[in-house]
């Protein structure tokens, strides 16, 4: 690698990991807001909600990367010509190819980055996020063992506990069951016992009474008990057993998409065979994404504006063939033949970025700002 690649791909992988840092952070900030109310509401501790956060983050960067990368190409390109050092560049005799060699190690970088969070992290990432969240929802413990607070562990469902003693029994409890749609069930006990049994939790309660209100006719039902137990399964999801995610598989299996892989997921062997091909077009994408930023800077006259006629066009075109790269994969899960269609739109990013450069070699020189 000579010195001016070096120079070049050190510029736009320092721009890449600012602006990735950036948009990371934007990210999860949004997504974070709403993970914190619901596992607080629910709750959980702090600590809960930055393992959750931390097991979304390769998602996240996988989402973002290829956008960092096309930000990066674009506005390092845009400072070297403002400073002129692609006139200097220019002067020394690097054509369109020559320049396009460091955007091109550049991209095979990011294009690593993303097959690395596609193939891996990002699959065992959802796996642990969605053994450890069918944890915490069988974790009624956590959710119960908090007093002098009105908890909401489920939907339509109110739990408060006014003391709780060394010995786990919970005194002064208040249950109310609102899932039903035509009656509302509120639960007082001088104290209960949580019991863990093969079927689920019970929460056991002793010297209570129960008020049943029937949502129709607007009548009360009260009744008074010694002992009741109150199944819980229905609260904490009573089935243990789930379908997979088929972002959670790996890729071999993806591509496979034998029975048992649709067994486990419950999907069909075209979603199963998008997904799988989806992870390579998009490191691909992620690759050619800087090439095609290169090709359209290439494009145009000098202007004292400055290049954002060609930025404004390259951020076009590059949500364009987002688009279209999301019509390809809903036409690939809707037939398992048509896998091949979810390359199509890499590929003519990588294509339009070979054409632009190209057409930039006939003679038209790169950033027309260079003098003549």
């Amino acid at each position: 690698m000579g010195t001016f690649d070096r120079y070049l791909t050190g510029q736009l992988l320092t721009y890449f990991g600012f602006f990735s840092l950036v948009l990371v952070a934007v990210y999860w900030v949004n997504r974070a807001i709403g993970l914190f109310d619901s596992l607080i509401a629910g709750g959980a501790t702090v600590l809960t909600f930055l393992e959750f956060t931390a097991l979304a983050l390769p998602n996240v960067i996988f989402a973002v990367l290829p956008v960092s990368a096309l930000v990066a190409i674009l506005y390092g390109l845009n400072r070297l010509s403002a400073d002129s050092e692609m006139v200097v560049a220019q002067t020394a005799g690097l054509g369109p190819w020559r320049l396009a060699r460091p955007v091109l190690i550049f991209g095979f970088v990011v294009a690593i980055m993303v097959s690395v969070l596609g193939h891996v992290l990002v699959p065992a990432s959802r796996t642990a996020l969605a053994e450890r969240g069918a944890e915490l929802s069988r974790d009624v413990t956590a959710r119960f063992l908090k007093e002098g607070e009105f908890l909401h562990p489920g939907t339509g469902v109110t739990v408060y506990v006014r003391d709780i003693t060394e010995a786990g029994e919970l005194l002064g409890l208040f249950l109310q069951d609102r899932r039903g749609d035509a009656t509302r069930t509120s639960y007082t006990a001088e104290r209960a016992l949580l019991v863990r049994a093969d079927t689920g939790t019970r929460l056991v309660m002793f010297n209570g009474m129960a008020q049943t209100l029937d949502v129709t006719d607007r009548s009360l039902v009260t009744v008074q008990f010694d002992d009741f137990a109150y199944d819980l399964a229905g609260l904490t999801g009573g089935d243990t057993t789930r379908l997979r995610d088929p972002r959670e598989l790996p890729t071999i299996a993806l591509l496979r998409a034998d029975a048992e892989a649709r067994a486990v997921t419950g999907a069909s062997r075209a979603k199963l065979l998008s997904e799988g091909n989806l992870r390579f077009s998009e490191a691909v994408f992620a690759a050619a994404l800087p090439l095609m930023a290169l090709g359209f800077l290439m494009l145009g006259g000098y202007s004292r504006l400055g290049l954002w006629r060609q930025i404004m066009a390259a951020v076009v075109a590059a949500i364009v063939l987002k688009m279209l790269s999301n019509v390809a994969e809903s036409i690939a899960r809707d037939d398992a033949t048509l896998w091949w269609v979810i390359h199509l739109p890499a590929l003519a990013t990588a294509g339009l970025g070979a054409v632009l450069v190209w057409y930039s070699s006939l003679g038209a020189r790169a950033f027309r700002g260079a003098p003549a």
